[in-house]
């Protein structure tokens, strides 16, 4: 995969597989496009902005040590850096973050919104960010995540997730069909954009990755803390993308920065993949679910109970008939996953 990069703000990519291009990504440059650019590289972080960095990690002492030795090379010094254990089994996480000179958190209750949230409580910082133990920061990171908050009504803001390595056919095959890279043009998600999905479920898994993403502390007060069904191990995930959608539902405003840069090590092995993707359907049927019942907007509903059981019959009907796809590879798991979250919900997600 080659990155092409402004400066050291990235503009674009191209992803090859033995020396063929699988996958282009490079947004229309036009007139407005390096100023737009150069805006974004100007802004500053206010000195009376403060910043917490949170890391969920469990049982990966080898990644979380990478992730915390990138962390003293950021142009903009964070208030604290605030490690939650999550239920690991042995003491090396422990002293991965001893070691590291950071405040270490223990949360015995396996699950990553759960640990999110004690994360959230633990932290003193106007904003509140999180990345992840797979992640290696880019050392402008944090100080272009902050700085992105520069209007009252942004609330969350994520930024650009890039592969740290494509070096398994699993790696390439995730970040060809499931990456988590949104683009290279700075986006905002706002009121009016979520008000015009009201007939179907608004996208908020399109605003960014929870692999690098911040919020102002003051609204976790406002709207509540992350819904811990949603974590792997129970609903599978989506957290992140349903504390979005929570936020635009309250008027707030959400901001993809893809100035603000991480990268991360994608599941190496197709048996990790494979386990990886029926976790994330599960959680996405779950998410729609706590959507509707939070907002009680049908789109909802439509997305789960129409839209994906009609998507999913599709592309067995074209498998049938011989159409295959490598982006079907993993079919199975997809619609074992969305089965899954719906059982999840129906059996012990919904509240009374």
């Amino acid at each position: 995969m080659t990155v092409f990069w402004h400066g050291d703000r990235p503009i674009g990519h191209v992803l090859m597989h033995e020396g063929w291009p699988i996958g282009t990504h490079i947004d229309h440059i036009d007139a407005d496009f390096l100023p737009a650019i150069g805006h974004e590289l100007q802004r500053q972080v206010r000195p009376t902005v403060s910043a917490s960095v949170v890391i969920c990690t469990r049982d990966r002492p080898d990644q979380l040590a990478a992730c915390l030795a990138s962390l003293p090379r950021q142009s903009y010094r964070p208030r604290e850096i605030i490690v939650v254990d999550n239920a690991s089994s042995d003491a090396r996480t422990h002293d991965v973050a001893l070691a590291a000179g950071v405040i270490y958190i223990r949360e015995d209750r396996p699950g990553l919104d759960i640990a999110r949230n004690a994360g959230v409580l633990r932290a003193t910082g106007d904003i509140v960010a999180f990345t992840d133990d797979d992640v290696l920061l880019h050392p402008k990171w944090l100080e272009r995540l902050v700085a992105a908050f520069d209007r009252p009504q942004v609330a969350a803001v994520t930024g650009l997730v890039l592969p740290a390595e494509l070096a398994t056919e699993a790696q390439r095959h995730f970040e060809t069909y499931w990456g988590f890279g949104k683009g290279y043009l700075e986006r905002d998600f706002d009121s009016s954009s979520f008000k015009s999905h009201r007939r179907h479920a608004f996208p908020a898994w399109e605003i960014g990755a929870g692999a690098s993403m911040a919020f102002r502390r003051d609204v976790f007060e406002r709207i509540g803390l992350f819904d811990e069904r949603l974590d792997v191990g129970q609903a599978g995930c989506s957290g992140d993308s349903e504390y979005w959608y929570r936020l635009l539902a309250n008027g707030y405003t959400c901001r993809y920065a893809p100035s603000s840069v991480a990268f991360h090590s994608h599941r190496r092995t197709i048996e990790g993949l494979a386990n990886q993707i029926f976790y994330y359907m599960r959680g996405h049927v779950a998410a729609l679910l706590v959507q509707h019942e939070r907002t009680a907007l049908q789109g909802n509903r439509v997305r789960a109970y129409l839209y994906l059981p009609t998507w999913y019959a599709y592309r067995l009907l074209r498998r049938a008939i011989g159409r295959k796809r490598i982006a079907d590879r993993f079919l199975k798991e997809e619609i074992a996953g969305c089965a899954s979250g719906f059982r999840f919900y129906h059996s012990k997600g919904k509240r009374e």
